[in-house]
């Protein structure tokens, strides 16, 4: 039952006098039904799913067995710090750690990330007196660090990638380090395109000016040593490397864990003793936070455990060499395909990839067809499958993601399949197009001053009305978006999931 647009506040989210527990579940189930399948392998972003029959059980009985147990303090419920030294240690041997590194089980790579982030400022500030830190990554980090920087009051020092590889320049990275700068990142791989930077001269250019380096491995750090076991070649990208000081894994990704599940490592104690918060002047029990969380369910570590310990080694080289066989089924299938254009060389389960404009004797390659892409990613949608639009950004093309699992190792062919039928109808939809006179009075825009009604007013026009609703095909919408400067559609972006996680 939807609550009535006119009630009040209180009136419309009061809770029920009470309902059974059957018709919750039943509801519960319903309303996934609009949702993306999370299993299946047809959902090529957000999900990671092994394919293995049981494992979602085995997480569901491990969370619940730890739902109420408080992993705030591990003196009280000392089984929360063995299930939390089990998984850092495993993900510390797993990644080259020295004698002596140490981690901390977190919600997720973003909360990783901060934590990162926030050791490296106050490592720099203790070390070398440093109040006005810079942070310098490739413009392809994850938008995670963005936010740390935001978060923790740190400038961002953006170096762009190189335009053919889509890999971090380590000349131009080295030449961006000051004496401002807390930490250098490099990806292992980036999300967006799913390539490897080369990390070994990233960390050696930070090493030699004696600032921390950390490697985003949230995707690559429980896939990449499993595919150097099932006989792929990958180059060192882990605490092997003298110059990595902190690294941070998903165990949601490809350990296959539930979300929220992650590890952020360090190279010692010294460096992790900057992560925690403590504090002891209040009249309350003394606080020692590791994590931005302080009470949080232990369910979440007791579930990764679990299927971390059920999986196992053998079990995590053999679905890596699943992954590594529908990225390999796929790439060669995208290759054949014309207009297709991958960008760069893929190597840790993602891919990107383009479509051109058909190529002419005056055009013999193509170019990036941004209407055309949209169109695809709405057609592939309308056939069942969920391809990950990605726009145009300081000279990279837009381009569709795909998140490959052992899940999707059987349905590579079926999506080839459909690809190419997807793309001759989007060929035949009219173009989408930006109006001229919208994007020119964007281009004077000031996003920070901004009105409520002009907000909604450009929301409308973008075909995101009030209420949140979709429409049911994205290419206007991302077309449209693609075209706003940077700032603007940022401003877009944050009051349209506004409003949709509103009361009334």
């Amino acid at each position: 039952m939807q609550p009535d647009p006119t009630a009040s506040t209180e009136e419309a989210h009061a809770l029920p006098a009470g309902r059974p527990a059957a018709e919750i579940l039943t509801e519960l189930k319903a309303l996934r039904t609009a949702d993306a399948p999370t299993r299946g392998g047809r959902t090529f972003a957000y999900v990671y799913d092994a394919g293995r029959e049981g494992l979602g059980e085995l997480a569901a009985e491990a969370y619940a067995a730890y739902a109420t147990v408080n992993g705030l303090d591990p003196t009280v419920f000392p089984s929360v710090a063995r299930l939390e030294n089990d998984l850092v240690g495993a993900a510390a041997a797993l990644l080259g750690a020295p004698p002596g590194a140490q981690g901390t089980f977190t919600s997720g790579g973003t909360e990783s990330i901060l934590l990162a982030v926030k050791t490296a400022r106050d490592h720099a500030r203790s070390t070398r007196g440093v109040t006005d830190p810079q942070l310098v990554l490739p413009s392809t980090a994850h938008a995670a660090f963005h936010k740390a920087a935001a978060y923790l009051g740190l400038e961002p020092v953006v170096v762009p990638v190189d335009p053919v590889t889509y890999k971090a320049n380590p000349t131009a990275m080295a030449a961006a380090i000051t004496p401002r700068t807390a930490l250098v990142v490099a990806s292992a791989p980036s999300y967006a395109h799913g390539v490897i930077d080369p990390v070994a001269r990233i960390a050696e250019a930070a090493a030699e000016h004696e600032v921390l380096c950390h490697v985003d491995a949230c995707i690559g750090g429980w896939l990449l040593p499993y595919l150097r076991r099932a006989g792929r070649t990958v180059e060192p990208f882990d605490f092997s490397l003298p110059g990595v000081t902190s690294i941070s894994v998903d165990l949601h990704k490809y350990g296959y864990a539930d979300k929220g599940a992650s590890v952020v490592l360090y190279r010692n104690a010294e460096l992790r003793r900057h992560q925690y918060f403590t504090h002891a002047g209040w009249p309350g029990y003394p606080v020692v936070n590791p994590t931005v969380q302080g009470t949080k369910s232990a369910g979440l570590l007791a579930q990764a455990w679990a299927v971390l310990q059920h999986i196992g080694e053998d079990g995590y080289t053999f679905l890596a060499a699943r992954v590594a066989e529908a990225s390999d089924h796929l790439l060669e299938g995208l290759r054949t395909t014309p207009d297709i254009h991958i960008l760069g060389e893929p190597e840790a389960g993602l891919v990107a990839f383009t479509v051109l404009t058909s190529a002419t004797p005056d055009r013999p390659s193509g170019t990036p067809d941004l209407s055309l892409l949209l169109h695809l990613a709405d057609e592939m949608r309308v056939r069942g499958w969920y391809l990950q639009p990605q726009l145009s950004f300081d000279g990279l093309p837009p381009n569709l993601h795909l998140t490959l699992t052992p899940a999707t190792v059987d349905r590579v062919e079926a999506l080839l399949t459909d690809l190419p039928e997807a793309l001759t109808t989007a060929r035949t939809l009219p173009p989408a197009t930006a109006d001229p006179a919208l994007t020119d009075l964007a281009a004077t825009l000031d996003p920070d001053t901004l009105t409520p009604d002009d907000v909604a007013g450009i929301l409308a026009f973008a075909g995101l009305g009030e209420g949140g609703g979709l429409p049911e095909r994205m290419a206007p919408v991302l077309f449209l978006l693609d075209a706003l400067p940077g700032r603007l559609k940022e401003r877009l972006l944050t009051e349209f999931v506004g409003s949709v996680f509103r009361l009334g």
